[in-house]
């Protein structure tokens, strides 16, 4: 495990370019110039899911139209402090539906028996209007549930980040990517892709292609974060984020330079492709003043490994 230069005081390793909070899994996310830390991630990441008439959760592997939901908060919901009064609302639009409000202030309905992937429990229901909504648009029985954070707790797998937790994220609180990354896989690309194929929280710039894959230990601004897992890849990133059609790429040429058999020769091989660092904050978010992260952040590495191969994933 390698100290940075960075850690003694030097020049920022990359700079925090873009910041992203999906608020619906699955659907469109939002690019914000600042996000409060919470102990699950950004405020508002993941909070809410659709889920079929069994309670499993929807996401665009299987239900690709997802993609074409946009969805909006009010501005002031990633200032410090702020809290929603019952004028204050989510909007979600797609292709050919009327636009859907949904109030920020907590549903009183509970709905049982909600899952995503290995865990189940209660959520929130928001209600017949987005029931109706998100049925008639996907063209099954639908609902929309928000995670119930007052009786629920998602944690993360401990083998990688003990006493972490999440909402309706896939694994981890928080996922990072570099632009130089990026720009280095669509180099590779007859069709370039942009970053929403890959639903980054935080895109950083400044910094070699993959060098992201090291970090161990980093500091975003003055707040400490670890990397703990390199970031596997579904089929997501095959689906047009513009059009919810799915095509061969990334995850073809993904295979070729990223997969566990090139990046990870002699551990257990799985078939699986890597593209992002998964991140938990080491920081003690539950109370005091929020804690923000902002576009233009410094990025410092403390802690680093030397190849991806010695990295966790």
């Amino acid at each position: 495990m390698e100290k940075s230069a960075s850690s003694t005081g030097t020049a920022a390793d990359a700079k925090i370019s873009s910041i992203f909070i999906y608020p619906i899994k699955s659907c469109r996310g939002i690019s914000v110039p600042q996000a409060p830390l919470t102990p699950t991630g950004f405020r508002w990441d993941r909070q809410w899911l659709i889920v079929n008439q069994k309670g499993r959760a929807y996401t665009q592997r299987v239900q690709p139209k997802l993609a074409l939901i946009e969805v909006n908060l009010p501005k002031e919901a990633f200032s410090e402090g702020w809290e929603p009064t019952k004028n204050s609302y989510m909007e979600i639009k797609a292709p050919g539906m009327d636009l859907l409000k949904i109030s920020l202030c907590k549903p009183p309905q509970v709905a049982d028996g909600v899952s995503v992937w290995e865990w189940s429990g209660s959520a929130l229901d928001e209600g017949d209007e987005a029931s109706k909504w998100f049925t008639d648009y996907l063209g099954k029985p639908s609902r929309m549930v928000r995670f119930n954070a007052a009786s629920e707790t998602r944690p993360v797998d401990p083998e990688y980040a003990q006493g972490h937790f999440v909402m309706f994220s896939d694994q981890y609180p928080f996922m990072l990517i570099s632009q130089e990354s990026l720009d280095a896989l669509n180099k590779l690309l007859k069709e370039p892709v942009p970053i929403n194929r890959f639903r980054p929280n935080i895109l950083v710039v400044g910094c070699e292609p993959f060098s992201e894959d090291l970090w161990t230990e980093i500091k975003i601004s003055q707040f400490s974060f670890q990397g703990v897992k390199l970031c596997s890849r579904c089929k997501v990133p095959t689906i047009n984020q513009d059009t919810a059609i799915a095509g061969p790429e990334p995850n073809e040429t993904l295979m070729k330079f990223r997969s566990d058999k090139v990046l990870r020769p002699d551990k257990r091989q799985q078939g699986k492709i890597y593209f992002g660092q998964n991140l938990v904050c080491k920081e003690s978010l539950t109370e005091g003043k929020a804690k923000m992260v902002k576009v233009g952040d410094p990025i410092y590495v403390i802690k680093k490994v030397s190849t991806a191969a010695e990295a966790s994933a």
